[in-house]
């Protein structure tokens, strides 16, 4: 695959948007918020950053990504139809009776799916387990690992934050999506993770901080993680819920409902202008 440019992925990052409206409306259910708000992180990844190839879908080299925000779904189910794993018209069928794309990701029904996931806080130690049979096996992958910052309210991260650390796992890198709302309402007022930067330094971990919504900033901070001789790093992607749909931005109702059909009409309106 071509390297693409940064106008290009943004413009693939647009369309996985468009994909997670169209995807979450059909099924009248989902998580279009937080998966909106990962779409530039994520057309980053699957579409420059990580190792991978469609077309042998688990060849032993290939980067690992888990998402650990597993209600996320739709975002990852977009970028693996857009960049080969499956047909794209099997998008719509998220969430139907007999759909193997479930409204959290599995492993044993989509390919290119690494873990099942969707119990919040496990996807770090996952990861950890993947990059610590990396280093046994002294194989070469990178593993990738995407938290909601709402997760990060449970223990298990912090359990796994030490471990990775411990094991020096460098060959992990984990990305925060930092949007600030959890299904409650605001991450500071329900329990608050701030200073989150501070705390993964305490745990020994390389911190970098940028625009969620930069795709060459996540470019170039992914790349400088890979270089990191010592233990794991942390990228914390600023982002805002809902990103790229005007009524969506910066609203919890969002987190786990699916657009109306006026909605859908102006969402789809939105999104369209801005895909080339």
């Amino acid at each position: 695959m071509a390297e693409l440019g940064i106008d290009e992925l943004q413009n693939i990052a647009n369309k996985l948007r468009l994909d997670v409206i169209e995807m979450t409306t059909a099924a009248g259910s989902g998580h279009p918020g937080g998966s909106l708000s990962a779409a530039d992180a994520i057309a980053a990844l699957y579409f420059r950053v990580m190792n991978i190839d469609p077309a042998d879908p688990y060849k032993e080299d290939r980067d690992r990504f888990v998402l650990s925000k597993g209600h996320a779904a739709p975002i990852l189910y977009a970028a693996l139809a857009e960049r080969g794993y499956f047909p794209t018209e099997e998008l719509i069928t998220l969430r139907k009776i007999g759909s193997r794309l479930q409204g959290h990701p599995s492993y044993r029904e989509v390919p290119g799916v690494e873990v099942t996931t969707g119990s919040l806080g496990q996807g770090l130690s996952m990861a950890c387990g993947i990059a610590l049979a990396g280093k046994l096996d002294k194989k070469d992958y990178r593993v990738y690992c995407l938290l909601g910052d709402g997760e990060l309210q449970e223990g298990q991260n912090w359990e796994a934050a030490m471990f990775a650390r411990a094991k020096g796992l460098n060959n992990m890198t984990v990305l925060v999506d930092r949007n600030k709302l959890q299904i409650c309402g605001n991450t500071e007022e329900v329990l608050a993770l701030d200073p989150l930067p501070e705390k993964f330094r305490a745990f020994g971990w390389n911190v970098t901080i940028v625009d969620g919504h930069n795709i060459r900033q996540i470019i170039e901070a992914c790349f400088k993680a890979s270089q990191a001789k010592k233990g794991p790093s942390v990228i914390i992607l600023n982002t805002v819920k809902g990103k790229g749909v005007s009524f969506m931005e910066n609203n919890v109702g969002f987190h786990g409902r699916s657009c109306k059909p006026d909605e859908y009409e102006k969402a789809v309106e939105e999104l369209k202008a801005v895909i080339r």
